[in-house]
């Protein structure tokens, strides 16, 4: 059997999974969604968070193999791509799909999940 490492688990899920070199991050959000805040705010608040999480996992954005993005109107799509194409660094752009998708509060703009090898 394989070795599964779990971090921040809690009983519904856990932040962080590292299985055979890959990394599977839960799905991210922005902490600072209370009031009216931006797509591109929103969208750097939940890459930092991204970021921290493949740190402590051993791994960066350099190895993202794939991302998942669920954005709640796709009239915002290209604001949370000029924020994306700034924060992927060059040569290093993963297997990508974006959707348009009901979030889990109404003041959310944006989600991502990722999976990433671990360096």
């Amino acid at each position: 059997m394989s070795n599964i490492t779990r971090m921040e688990t809690s009983a519904r899920m856990s932040k962080i999974v590292i299985h055979n070199g890959t990394v599977y991050l839960c799905g991210q959000v922005s902490d600072s969604a209370d009031g009216p805040i931006s797509m591109g705010r929103q969208t750097e608040n939940m890459l930092a968070k991204v970021d921290s999480l493949l740190e402590q996992a051993g791994s960066g954005r350099e190895s993202i193999l794939s991302a998942t993005i669920y954005v709640r109107d796709m009239k915002d799509f290209a604001e949370m791509n000029t924020v994306w194409d700034s924060w992927i660094p060059e040569g290093h752009a993963p297997a990508r799909a974006c959707v348009e998708a009901r979030m889990a509060r109404p003041d959310l703009l944006v989600e991502i999940s990722v999976i990433a090898a671990l360096k």
